[in-house]
């Protein structure tokens, strides 16, 4: 069975998302363009601003659960060289 998933670009997405803050619903929006509703809605969700920075730059709900997944790996990396670092220094 093949993936026959359609692709939106990131324009297209953005256009939807724009649309929805100037006031269109999302029922209009997938009547007139086709995406399916909880598609738009994710899309929505991911663009929506949740902070401001210590620089002023927005920070979308998609940017801080890639930051979160970033930081995770992060400390994870810290934390093996931290094991290293202990196994190196008792052959020493």
């Amino acid at each position: 069975m093949t993936n026959t998933a359609i692709r939106y670009t990131p324009e297209f997405k953005q256009t939807l998302i724009d649309l929805h803050e100037k006031g269109h619903s999302f029922k209009e929006l997938h009547e007139e363009y086709g995406p399916s509703l909880d598609t738009i809605r994710k899309w929505a969700q991911a663009a929506t601003v949740i902070a401001i920075d210590h620089q002023g730059t927005a920070v979308t709900n998609e940017q801080f659960k890639q930051l979160q997944k970033e930081n995770r790996r992060l400390r994870e990396e810290l934390d093996i060289l931290k094991r290293a670092v202990v196994l190196l220094a008792k052959r020493g």
